[in-house]
């Protein structure tokens, strides 16, 4: 025992003997009661200040006074009155007692006040590790306080992309799929167990793996390699739970960070492929112009000119493609969205197609049911959509198959469907098909068109509040549907 634990038991023995010695001379006008209470406060004093111990030792040390200077027959430890047993007795059970519930009680106070210094170490670390510039530090800084803390070798945080790694241990890849710790001893033995956190002793212990979860989802795993017998104490078990749920958000705000990097790549990705798509197609439009008039003054004396011609409108459309999906992407197409009839817009569309057909067979059916079929969309641009499935169906239908044109109302939306009897679509590519530039694996190479009219139709769809879907033909064939916002118009009465 140092000096500095010396001193509260030569405090009190002193001060037991000078309150006994000035109790002594009071003796003739005391009460027992006087005395008793006198050598508890004694007692009381001495376990406050040093310990349940020196509590129990003044409270004996007391007794024994009590029974030789203030009990008849003074001088002896004999008590002559049956009725002083009872005082000595309960003087002692007392001081005893409050010793021990002092002794309690200052545990108690030293085991808050060290959780209060844990949670500020705690919230410290926290907000140290989890506002570090890359989320990275944060895991190297966290495992690097592990390994100090707890005395071991290493500490190593383990991210999910331990699922698909070939360098790293098996044992490692099954703790983050099953979410289980895993101890791998000394002798090359593992032992498997479903607690969070290793309750005994690790002198047996070569690697410890650690599940770090968020919100009941592994997201890594903290590797401790021990090289010397390690024993965690309740507070370091705490200390490791802790960290390991500071390690487990850093590995989950790194996968957001990469994730946001990525997501933002993307972005900027599709940015500068508009750009680049709306800069090369203005600057391929000068160069077509000249080459198509070009071509038109040498087809009176050359008849291949005539390809050349064809060729460059060719290219046109697919500049003007270009440019018309650029716009709908980055929103800079503009919109007239009123009400119109749709017998207006199929008559418009059978009028515009009909020349490019070559004599096939068109069939219209509108199902009005009486009244005038109408709704609210962009007239021009919902006649593009139209033109551009009839164009759709021409290239791959057989040239003796009709194509139909069909209209009707299906509760607040006007569905609009162009039929054919081509070969259809399978399924794995129905939603393909919408991609830009996308070609069906089997297509012929002589189909022309640029692999963008049904990627601009559905945009064209979705800009105007509809949709644009495909359907496999009873019978065989495909039938494209856009659905456009319906609109019912007033009955005029004469």
């Amino acid at each position: 025992m140092t000096t500095g634990r010396w001193r509260p038991w030569v405090l009190w023995a002193t001060t037991l003997v000078l309150v006994s010695a000035g109790l002594l001379l009071l003796r003739a006008r005391l009460d027992k009661a006087h005395v008793a209470l006198v050598f508890l406060l004694v007692v009381l004093g001495g376990s406050a200040t040093g310990g349940r111990a020196l509590g129990l030792l003044l409270a004996g040390a007391a007794f024994l006074l009590f029974n030789w200077f203030f009990l008849e027959p003074y001088g002896t430890f004999v008590i002559a009155n049956p009725l002083d047993w009872l005082v000595l007795v309960a003087f002692l059970i007392v001081s005893g007692v409050a010793a021990q519930l002092l002794h309690r009680f200052r545990q108690q106070a030293d085991a808050a006040r060290r959780s209060a210094a844990e949670v500020d170490r705690f919230a410290t670390l926290g907000a140290e590790t989890l506002n570090v510039a890359r989320a990275d530090e944060a895991l190297s800084a966290i495992a690097d306080v592990i390994r100090s803390t707890l005395r071991l070798s290493a500490a190593r945080i383990h991210t999910d992309r331990v699922r698909s790694s070939t360098g790293l241990p098996s044992m490692m890849a099954w703790v983050m799929e099953h979410g289980t710790m895993a101890i791998v001893s000394r002798d090359g033995t593992t032992r498997v167990t479903v607690d969070d956190l290793p309750r005994d002793n690790l002198a047996e212990a070569r690697s410890v793996y650690l599940p770090l979860k968020v919100r009941g989802r592994t997201v890594g795993v903290l590797e401790l390699t021990v090289d010397a017998a390690v024993s965690l104490e309740a507070a370091e078990r705490r200390f490791l739970a802790a960290l390991s749920y500071y390690a487990a958000l850093a590995v989950e705000r790194a996968r957001l960070a990469a994730a946001a990097d990525h997501a933002e790549a993307l972005r900027e990705a599709g940015r500068m492929k508009d750009v680049l798509l709306a800069s090369v197609s203005h600057d391929l439009r000068t160069p077509l112009t000249t080459i198509k008039a070009l071509a038109h003054e040498m087809a009176r004396q050359d008849e291949r000119a005539q390809v050349i011609e064809e060729e460059a409108d060719r290219l046109n459309r697919l500049v003007a493609d270009l440019l018309d999906l650029s716009g709908i992407q980055g929103g800079a197409l503009p919109l007239a969205i009123e009400v119109n009839a749709v017998d207006e817009l199929v008559g418009a569309l059978v009028q515009q197609v009909s020349p490019t057909l070559a004599g096939r067979e068109i069939e219209v059916d509108l199902e009005n049911g009486g009244t005038l079929l109408a709704g609210r969309f962009d007239f021009v641009h919902t006649l593009r959509i139209l033109g551009n499935l009839v164009d759709n169906a021409k290239k791959y239908a057989p040239a003796n198959t009709p194509i139909t044109i069909s209209a009707r109302r299906q509760g607040g939306e006007i569905e609009l469907a162009v039929a054919d009897r081509g070969p259809g679509v399978p399924d794995v590519e129905r939603e393909q098909i919408f991609e830009p530039f996308y070609r069906a694996p089997g297509a012929p190479p002589d189909v022309g068109g640029t692999g963008l009219g049904l990627s601009i139709a559905r945009r064209l769809a979705v800009v105007q509040q509809g949709s644009l879907g495909y359907a496999a033909r009873p019978g065989g064939g495909s039938v494209f549907s856009l659905r456009l916002p319906a609109v019912t118009l007033p009955t005029v009465t004469s």
